[in-house]
């Protein structure tokens, strides 16, 4: 595992899911996330991986499937009315998933 590549890819994924949602949260209407959220929440968090995976470096395929899967504890997280707790396990999962995926970091 890479610690180096599991807190990068954490904090990045954290800033850029928290970045989108301030800016949706501005731009529209409470009523567009009731009626759309569940489309425009797994959006955007693929979105973010995509970012993350940029800026880090990382196989995109690979991270999008990270996301995926990491995204379903966000969804029961969802179903049980805790939704940021769920952003942050699927964040810490998503760390983790990038971090055994990623090459390992060069000794110092």
């Amino acid at each position: 595992m890479n610690r180096e590549i599991l807190w990068k890819s954490a904090l990045v994924q954290l800033l850029a899911v928290a970045a989108v949602s301030i800016v949706l949260a501005i731009l529209l209407p409470k009523s567009f996330f009731e009626d759309w959220g569940w489309v425009s929440g797994p959006t955007a968090w693929i979105l973010c991986a995509l970012f993350t995976a940029t800026v880090l470096k990382l196989p995109r395929g690979t991270v999008v499937l990270g996301a995926i899967l990491a995204g379903v504890p966000s969804v029961i997280a969802v179903f049980l009315g805790v939704h940021w707790l769920g952003a942050l396990l699927a964040t810490a999962f998503f760390a983790v998933w990038c971090a055994y995926r990623a090459k390992p970091a060069p000794a110092r």
